[in-house]
């Protein structure tokens, strides 16, 4: 038992090596969304599947709008929550053991969607979605790469957690 205890408190060898994971995500995204920008007419849909179009949209806010509709200190708002989230993930990740993969990966996804959405609000001065999911009359917010890699970091966080739950009872 001691030397499992051991094994679980040894350090990540470089874990800020997960950070070219995030590296990628804000390339693909910025490439989707440059490609989307290029492609799509603003607010037209394509239809792909009976569920899914692609549909270029500019949000000034964050999730689902919140916050669209105000002045543009929400632009600076959000930045400066992107930077010191994404700075804060990152301590945190160079301080992860062995065998924290999951967590390492978690992390790196939501710093690297973080960051595509903050370069956006920076260049733009809005997010480009383009993914649209609907349902009959019922749509999902659009949304793009980035936020599918926050909500798959997002996961794999409450994942993670869940199993630090199960092990704590176990012992």
């Amino acid at each position: 038992m001691p030397e499992q205890q051991g094994e679980r408190n040894r350090p990540m060898r470089r874990p800020l090596r997960w950070l070219g994971l995030a590296v990628l995500v804000i390339a693909l995204d910025l490439a989707t969304k440059a490609m989307a920008s290029a492609w799509l007419s603003y607010a037209q849909s394509v239809e792909i599947l009976p569920v899914f179009n692609l549909t270029l949209l500019h949000n000034t806010g964050a999730a689902f709008s919140f916050l669209a509709g105000h002045d543009g200190w929400q632009r600076w708002f959000f930045a400066v929550i992107a930077i010191g989230a994404s700075v804060g993930l990152s301590i945190w990740m160079s301080r992860l053991k062995a065998h924290e993969t999951i967590l390492a990966v978690s992390l790196a996804l939501i710093i690297g969607g973080a960051l595509g959405n903050l370069y956006d609000r920076l260049v733009h001065g809005y997010v480009i979605d383009f993914l649209s999911f609907y349902w009959g009359q019922y749509y999902f917010p659009a949304f793009n790469l980035a936020d599918v890699a926050i909500t798959l970091g997002a996961c794999g966080l409450i994942w993670e957690s869940l199993r630090d739950v199960r092990r704590h009872k176990k012992s």
